[in-house]
């Protein structure tokens, strides 16, 4: 979609270098691009070099797991994931082994089993590496859980991304010490969903976008606190000052933070900022908290 294509039609000129403009002018600090396959991680790669503000994951996404076997050798498949983890982590570019886990509402896509076998493969990625895990929990809290419980020796920490479920879903990830919540505009969308959003510590909280998909939308519950808004214009009357609707962007995470203080009524909306900030910066950048531990010790 940032290169202008939709379902396989081109209706505007690629745009990614001013969608990133216009994250950087709203106040966004960093972007993690999501790996998705080995292909996908190897191009979110690419696009992580291109800027300092970028960083990425690599890891393979449960509704395409069906790729470990349709590659004839799937545990060379892992091991090409790991190699190319790796590299990026020398770059000092892939932060996360991601996005994995379990969907079933998309069955069609891939199986359960092999959706299954292959999440907990890609736990040794994460142990042979020490990087945290960027996580998709769709429909299948008890066996996402029962996974993660077996592995959690091998797990250093991460975030359930995207979250849409129930009060329960919500208690029995927050059971996983090391596990954070993340928050977009698909976790907003029915007044069920924001109660439970409410039981979420801040201190167990995170916020994205998961652009082009899941914007906020006019439909949706927490649209009542969003106060910042930005121009759009239909992606076949593309303006570049513009956004297109229909197509999320980073800048709109400002969006996310809205709804987040909304919900759980909190007025300083800077102040949690700074704590989600924080949380995500805890598991992905942990070396900034460690130099400013140190800056305070020598300082």
């Amino acid at each position: 979609m940032f290169k202008g294509m939709y379902n396989g039609k081109n209706c505007h000129v690629p745009d990614i270098a001013t969608v990133l403009n216009r994250a950087w002018s709203a106040g966004v600090d960093r972007i993690i691009v999501t790996g998705g396959s080995l292909q996908e991680s190897r191009e979110a790669l690419a696009i992580a070099e291109t800027d300092g503000r970028l960083f990425c994951t690599v890891g393979v996404h449960p509704t395409r797991c069906k790729e470990f076997e349709e590659s004839g050798d799937p545990e060379n498949h892992l091991q090409a994931l790991l190699s190319l983890a790796r590299e990026g982590m020398q770059k000092g570019k892939v932060v996360a082994i991601g996005e994995c886990g379990l969907d079933y509402d998309r069955l069609h896509f891939c199986p359960a089993d092999i959706q299954k076998k292959y999440f907990e493969k890609q736990f040794e990625l994460a142990h042979a590496t020490k990087l945290p895990m960027f996580l998709h929990m769709r429909g299948a809290a008890e066996d996402f859980c029962e996974i993660v419980e077996k592995n959690k020796h091998r797990f250093t920490g991460g975030v359930a991304h995207s979250f849409t479920g129930s009060a329960a879903d919500r208690d029995k990830l927050l059971s996983f010490d090391k596990m954070y919540i993340g928050l977009n505009g698909c976790s907003l969308k029915t007044d069920e969903n924001l109660g439970v959003i409410k039981g979420i510590p801040i201190g167990r909280m995170m916020i994205e976008t998961d652009s082009p998909y899941c914007e906020i939308r006019s439909t949706h519950a927490g649209i009542k606190f969003v106060k910042s808004t930005w121009p759009s214009k239909k992606k076949e009357k593309y303006e570049q000052e513009s956004l297109v609707k229909g197509r999320n962007e980073p800048c709109l995470v400002r969006q996310v933070l809205e709804v987040v203080a909304g919900c759980k009524e909190i007025e300083d909306i800077g102040q949690l900022s700074k704590t989600l900030y924080h949380n995500t910066s805890r598991v992905f950048f942990p070396q900034d908290l460690d130099s400013a531990a140190d800056a305070l010790l020598t300082g």
